[in-house]
């Protein structure tokens, strides 16, 4: 079985090949890319026959000390946490490198840092020593500082730099609760299995004090209300093809932390339980509001995320069995489906240079196979049956009212408003007229139709089938709701 190692090594790999290749020799280095993010996503599946779905605790665990006296190491890992988010981050890294045909300018800095950030954003989700995944959380804005102040649209500047803030801001608050743990750790390491067994023992006010500090930290990122500043610039201004890491990976980010942290403290978690569930529903509720009144269609589906993100802290805050499964479900579900649509949307927008869904009507008759995958994507964003969306919020929905009754109904506003701008942008871009300037408008091409075709049928696939992701994540979340006596 290969090491760890190599799957995270394998795009920065691509990247240093990159970096030999001439400036102007714009198809090698694409190829090169995608062929470095192909190994990445097929080395990533060569796991999974080796995979024990009945163990909670790592697997393929891989450890090298860096200075024991600092108490660091690099040391990767995987369980049902951590797994499906590998096997997200590869295929969305491997989608938006397909997507990036439109990429003409400084081609070969784009693919590069591409590389770079789908190597650290893996280095997040298989980090086992808290040292490590703070290098790789902060190593993630690096390349998307570039990637959207470079690449991206006219207000990119602003976006890139408040993206940064808005992070870093988050990022002190989690260094602080870090380094608070770490102090409490007999002997002082920052291996994620010591840390957890010391905060398990602080007192609950000490436990609550460094939850808060997680809580900003990854609610950033998530992004939960009112934290989610940074979201709707950064993705209206970044390039298609890195709003779909940013909403399919980068915000998964944030929740796979808080879940880790919950682990963590769990007295903590359970005193702010309510709390939780309250900033969840404000989010589902006030991110459906946003989408439902924006007309440009990425700040439409950037809120949207909003929306969908607080149906995973709402899974979270359940602390049951039910409630982790719609959670990590619907990380899941969200990638697919935000990925799709960040695809598509964005390769409208190079056709016609134009996001306000107002300026389009019947497309269907001139993009046919734009139409249909389009269509799909909002149907599973609205989490209708068949979708994997439907599987995730059906069991956040059992693992809320689990825990608060009647009150988790709310849920379904989230579910109506979604309806409500899906109905409303369907409606104006395929039907009506076709108007003068739309007329001769490109469909998809082969390897667009590849990738949307892709994220498609794994919404549908998780949708009837969810099995094998419930399966895999079914260990990990038992265990971390056995520690909460509900």
């Amino acid at each position: 079985m290969p090491d760890l190692s190599y799957l995270l090594l394998t795009p920065f790999v691509g990247a240093l090949a990159i970096t030999f290749l001439p400036r102007d020799a714009s198809w090698a280095i694409r190829a090169t890319a995608l062929f470095a993010s192909a190994m990445t996503f097929a080395l990533s599946w060569v796991y999974i026959g080796d995979f024990d779905y009945d163990q909670a605790g790592l697997q393929f665990f891989h450890q090298t000390e860096w200075n024991t006296r600092l108490g660091t190491s690099f040391a990767l890992g995987l369980d049902g946490f951590s797994y499906p988010m590998v096997l997200l981050a590869t295929l969305l890294s491997l989608v938006a490198l397909l997507a990036s045909t439109a990429i003409s300018e400084r081609v070969k800095g784009y693919y590069i840092l591409v590389l770079l950030l789908e190597s650290a954003m893996l280095g997040v989700f298989m980090a086992q020593d808290w040292s490590l995944f703070y290098v790789f959380w902060e190593l993630t804005l690096i390349p998307l500082f570039f990637l959207i102040d470079r690449w991206g649209g006219k207000n990119r500047h602003g976006a890139a730099l408040n993206f940064v803030l808005y992070t870093m801001g988050g990022s002190v608050f989690m260094l602080i609760s870090l380094l608070v743990l770490f102090d409490a750790v007999p002997g002082h390491s920052f291996s994620m299995s010591a840390m957890a067994e010391s905060g398990r023992t602080l007192p609950q006010h000490t436990q609550i004090l460094i939850f808060l500090g997680f809580l900003v930290g990854f609610g950033v990122k998530m992004p939960i209300f009112p934290l989610h500043g940074w979201l709707p610039l950064a993705h209206v201004e970044a390039p298609s093809p890195i709003s779909i890491l940013l909403s399919g990976i980068l915000l998964k980010m944030g929740s796979y932390g808080l879940i880790r942290a919950a682990g963590m403290l769990p007295d903590a978690v359970l005193a702010l339980q309510d709390i939780l569930a309250t900033l969840a529903f404000v989010s589902l509720i006030y991110g459906g509001l946003l989408a439902w009144r924006h007309s440009d269609l990425k700040a439409m589906i950037a809120y949207s995320s909003v929306s969908h993100m607080g149906v995973v802290l709402l899974g979270i805050a359940a602390l049951n069995l039910a409630g982790l499964h719609g959670a990590l479900m619907q990380m899941v579900a969200h990638g697919l489906v935000a990925g799709s649509l960040f695809l598509l949307i964005g390769l409208l927008y190079e056709r016609t240079r134009t996001r306000e869904v107002t300026d389009y009507s019947s497309l269907v008759r001139v993009m046919p196979r734009f139409a249909f995958f389009t269509t799909l994507a909002f149907i599973a964003a609205v989490s209708l049956p068949g979708t994997a969306g439907f599987i995730a919020e059906l069991n956040a929905l059992i693992g809320g009212f689990a825990r608060w009754g009647w009150v988790a109904a709310l849920l379904t506003i989230g579910v109506l408003l979604s309806a409500a701008y899906a109905v409303r942008t369907i409606s104006q871009l395929f039907t009506g007229p076709v108007r003068p300037g739309m007329q001769n408008v490109e469909d998809l091409r082969p390897t667009e139709l590849l990738a949307a075709g892709t994220l498609a049928a794994g919404t549908l696939l998780l949708g009837f089938m969810p099995g094998p992701v419930l399966n895999l994540v079914n260990a990990s979340a038992v265990q971390l709701s056995s520690l909460f006596s509900l």
